[in-house]
């Protein structure tokens, strides 16, 4: 029997479980919830973009860096009227770190 084709042993995976923070009044005093729809950053892997309401017609986002952030909860989905869904997170970013706010606008005379 070719090596390929014999039973392998396969490396165990472990779980990480869900931990909710130690304090969490401690967090609320060093940290800052924002609350979005998050996506990857399509050229910096180490900056996360969180979309605000992304099925308003007003929406905007924010981007910040991996590592500012602490915490990171699960809320509800948020649907659309065609049944879309998109993921939704309430994320916790560290008190004075530079996040970076984007919102789009029409470009008209004054």
């Amino acid at each position: 029997m070719s090596q390929k084709n014999s039973i392998q042993e396969v490396a165990k995976f472990e779980i990480q479980a869900y931990h909710p923070p130690a304090d969490f009044d401690a967090l609320k005093n060093s940290h800052v919830p924002f609350t979005g729809s998050p996506r990857k950053h399509p050229h910096d892997s180490d900056i996360i973009i969180l979309v605000v309401d992304p099925y308003s017609t007003h929406t905007f986002y924010y981007e910040f860096r991996k590592e500012d952030i602490s915490y990171v909860e699960e809320l509800p989905s948020i649907v659309n009227s065609e049944d879309r869904t998109v993921a939704n997170v309430r994320i916790w970013v560290k008190k004075k770190s530079v996040g970076l706010r984007c919102a789009p606008f029409l470009v008209e005379d004054l």
